[in-house]
């Protein structure tokens, strides 16, 4: 069975009194991938003690080694971040400077640890910005490796500057649900291909 990590850069911990729209949003997506029978599981980065730095451990305290297991453990890594000032927040761009590291982790192949992995990036936003942190989150992963399906780019932006969030919506947009489908069908469909046959890299002979 293909599973799915699915990981909240949102700026609220668990335990923040305000509903996170990032954690609807991927809940959706792992939703439409538990159609598809993709098992899968969030984690929320700020429960987390993320240190910063570009290494896989950072040493006593960095909670980052733990988190990094279940995304590379994942056939499908799905990146949920809101946008703030037009831009990824802060805790996903920590999250991929420290997947930096995997730039030099590779095999006897050249191979990064994500080789063969699948990324997808679910964005919500009350400003415009939703293509430019897609660009900004898929350049990331796929120079650390992770391969990116067609029509991956999954967002909800509401009025800007408005006070409605997406979290707060009766139902999902249609539009936004279609997309959704599609991004989880896309990427079991090249997650199952890469796991029948993982990119051959090249030899360092």
């Amino acid at each position: 069975m293909p599973t799915a990590f699915a990981l909240n850069c949102s700026l609220k911990a668990s335990d923040d009194k305000e509903k996170s729209s990032t954690h609807k949003i991927l809940a959706d997506m792992l939703s439409a991938l538990q159609a598809h029978g993709v098992k899968g599981e969030t984690a929320r980065a700020m429960d987390h003690h993320i240190k910063p730095g570009v290494l896989s451990d950072m040493g006593k305290g960095d909670d980052w080694p733990k988190l990094r297991k279940k995304i590379l453990a994942a056939d499908i890594f799905i990146l949920g971040t809101p946008i703030w000032l037009g831009q990824p927040s802060s805790v996903a761009k920590r999250v991929m400077e420290r997947m930096d590291a995997f730039l030099d982790e590779t095999d006897d192949k050249g191979r990064m640890p994500a080789a063969g992995k699948v990324a997808l990036v679910a964005i919500v936003g009350n400003e415009d910005g939703a293509h430019h942190c897609h660009a900004e989150c898929y350049q990331a992963l796929n120079d650390v490796g992770f391969t990116v399906p067609a029509n991956a780019g999954v967002y909800w932006v509401g009025e800007a500057m408005g006070d409605v969030n997406y979290v707060d919506l009766p139902d999902t947009p249609d539009k936004v649900a279609k997309a959704i489908e599609m991004a989880a069908a896309n990427a079991v469909h090249l997650a199952g291909l890469l796991a029948g046959s993982n990119y051959p890299g090249v030899s360092e002979d």
